[in-house]
């Protein structure tokens, strides 16, 4: 299959499919982050033990991806990716019958498990089928969808709690999944994979190693763990924040908050644009400043300032993780499927036991520990993003 051209019908068709499919997996992924004093509360647990119920699916998902990345290429890629859809929509409806903590968990697990067949490929499939001087663009484009999909997750099940329940602020979110999963299917073309060879099982072990032999993709890999650990701690937590004195917000304001996320979606697209032409390094180093000064801002007592930084921070992370994606995809390596497994693994590790962690830390400290904690991030990160240029340049 040659390579789809920006512009054509073909590229409007699948970037509109795995728009849809960045939607339903983040908004299934994120849509309980907004519930999390809401479980406290329900389940009597604290904030560090109610986060399981969000780093629970995003660290089943970060170890399923590595699976997947391996054995990604003998499946159809269009099948796996709905199929993934269709078994997590439904889990999720599920959950919402619920009555359990432990078995909510075992469920949310199970959720990390199914979803992971969408970020495992999608990436991959991406570069597959979209012509190299638009990959940036297209790349911003699903992981809008992956924004938009969280922010609505997180406003619809915050409204939906306020109004009846949690068990049907979940449920909400399963059934509007499960209906775009159709026009998911319908949009997205079959695109055989570009792999040389069929890997055999002896050949496993050395093609899942094969990326760390690449410096530059190991930087990567940290950059994505160091961006979603920052990025997590603070959604986690900040409804804490917002819905005690003297804010005292309800969960449906909490949950709107989220809308910031429109910024995230354009962010993510806008600098995957300006990354196709100005460079990488630099538009990431931009993005890496904008999520520091972000985070700085929610420790200013003024509501307006804190949802103003939550929502400058979203904006420098979202075009930051777009850009990191499609550089791992870009970077000249033999196993790509794997390499874009394992920097996605890499990022929902970080977020899932930072984001854990991180909540001992605000416990203890406030959160002024997880401000400092978000400003630790971004200078490592920045550190990191120069090592990944210069490897770069090493290799062109």
């Amino acid at each position: 299959m040659a390579p789809i051209h920006r512009g054509t019908t073909a590229f409007k068709k699948l970037n509109t499919a795995l728009f849809i499919g960045g939607f339903c997996t983040f908004a299934i992924l994120w849509g309980m982050q907004s519930l999390l004093p809401e479980m406290a509360n329900e389940f009597n647990v604290s904030p560090a033990l109610s986060s399981l119920v969000q780093s629970s699916t995003t660290l089943s998902l970060a170890f399923t991806l590595l699976i997947i990345g391996v054995y990604a290429h003998k499946f159809n890629q269009k099948n796996l990716m709905t199929l993934s859809l269709i078994v997590s929509s439904l889990l999720v409806i599920l959950s919402g019958f619920l009555s359990s903590f432990g078995v909510l968990i075992l469920f949310r697990i199970l959720q990390g498990v199914t979803l992971a067949g969408i970020p495992a490929v999608a990436m991959a499939y991406l570069a597959n089928a979209i012509e190299g001087k638009s990959l940036g663009f297209a790349m911003g484009l699903y992981i809008s969808g992956s924004s938009i999909g969280g922010m609505t997750g997180r406003i619809l099940s915050g409204f939906l709690a306020d109004q009846f329940n949690w068990n049907s602020a979940v449920m909400g979110v399963g059934f509007i999944s499960l209906a775009a999963t159709a026009l998911f299917w319908y949009l997205l073309p079959s695109v055989e994979t570009t792999s040389h060879h069929i890997q055999q099982n002896h050949r496993i072990v050395h093609s899942f190693f094969s990326p760390f032999r690449v410096p530059g993709l190991r930087f990567l890999f940290l950059n994505g763990f160091l961006l979603s650990a920052g990025f997590v701690s603070l959604y986690n937590y900040i409804g804490f924040v917002l819905m005690e004195p003297p804010y005292s917000l309800s969960q449906t304001l909490v949950g709107f908050i989220f809308i910031v996320y429109l910024v995230g979606s354009f962010s993510s697209t806008w600098m995957g644009m300006l990354s196709d032409k100005y460079g990488n390094d630099r538009i990431l180093t931009l993005a890496i400043c904008l999520l520091f000064i972000g985070g700085v801002m929610t420790l200013h007592p003024s509501l307006w300032v804190i949802i103003g930084g939550i929502a400058v921070f979203t904006f420098g992370f979202f075009g930051a993780h777009s850009i990191c994606s499609s550089w791992v995809s870009n970077f000249r390596n033999d196993h790509n499927t794997q390499a874009t497994s394992i920097y996605l693994f890499a990022y929902y590790f970080g977020g899932a036991v930072v984001g854990t962690i991180s909540g001992t830390l605000f416990y203890s400290t406030g959160w002024s520990g997880i401000v400092i904690l978000i400003a630790a991030v971004a200078i490592l990160s920045f550190l990191s993003s120069k090592r990944i240029a210069y490897y770069s340049k090493q290799i062109e």
